[in-house]
């Protein structure tokens, strides 16, 4: 049973028109926390933010991944005015979850450093350790210190902003959650709406993209490295209990 049955929420994406991950990513969301697909309404950013009247609408904020769009080349279409539309959201406190490109887009935002990083690209399932911070998350401290997460990503934060609570990292990758203290705001490097099964589906569907920042080798190394990851999984539902409940 759904912990919030009667709210709504405004899913941002940054996708083609035509990208059918558009709807899966939607459907991941609706999975992940036991909602129906009606309380998921999505939002197309590639035309622009929503505006303030329109987003304050909706009981919170949810963001995903991207297709082809990058905060570190700022190749988003209005980027300036996205970003300027996180900040507003932010400084109203109204709730958001976040991961990939969302949190890159909290970082920029927030005044972090979001860098492309083909060195130390994250395809597959990785295993993050909490931090101090982490643990005492209320949030993620519902979690084991270390635990399984999908990732799917090329940009990376080398800097996050003043003020946010780093919650845990990855060999590869420091930096991989933050929350905005006293504020009812997430954001994930990794994909806590991704199972398994969805991130290979994914995967295989931008393979093409991946193939060019990535050698044979070490595609097939991220396709053997995809495991379950049930613990990042519960992540977004206890996130709706802890806000909403």
């Amino acid at each position: 049973m759904s912990p919030v049955p009667d709210l709504k929420f405004l899913l941002l994406q940054a996708r083609d028109a035509d990208d059918p991950m558009r709807d899966h990513e939607r459907m991941c969301f609706v999975e992940r926390g036991a909602l129906k697909r009606e309380q998921i309404v999505p939002y197309d950013l590639l035309g622009g933010p929503p505006g303030s009247a329109h987003w304050r609408q909706f009981d919170g904020l949810l963001v995903g991944g991207a297709g082809d769009f990058y905060i570190s080349k700022r190749n988003l279409p209005h980027c300036a005015d996205v970003l300027d539309f996180f900040g507003e959201v932010v400084a109203a406190g109204h709730p958001m979850f976040a991961s990939c490109f969302g949190y890159h887009c909290l970082v920029a935002a927030l005044g972090g450093e979001v860098v492309y990083d083909g060195a130390n690209i994250e395809i597959g399932t990785y295993r993050l350790t909490l931090t101090e911070d982490g643990m005492n998350d209320p949030l993620f401290g519902t979690l084991p210190r270390s635990f399984q997460a999908q990732e799917g990503h090329k940009d990376r934060a080398g800097r996050q902003p003043d003020g946010v609570l780093n919650l845990a990292s990855s060999e590869r990758v420091p930096m991989q959650a933050f929350r905005i203290p006293e504020k009812p705001i997430w954001a994930t490097q990794f994909h806590p709406e991704l199972s398994r099964e969805s991130n290979l589906h994914r995967f295989r569907h931008y393979m093409e993209g991946y193939g060019r920042a990535m050698s044979p080798e070490e595609l097939q190394a991220a396709f053997d490295s995809f495991r379950e990851s049930p613990e990042a999984n519960g992540l977004f539902q206890a996130f709706l209990r802890l806000v909403f409940d």
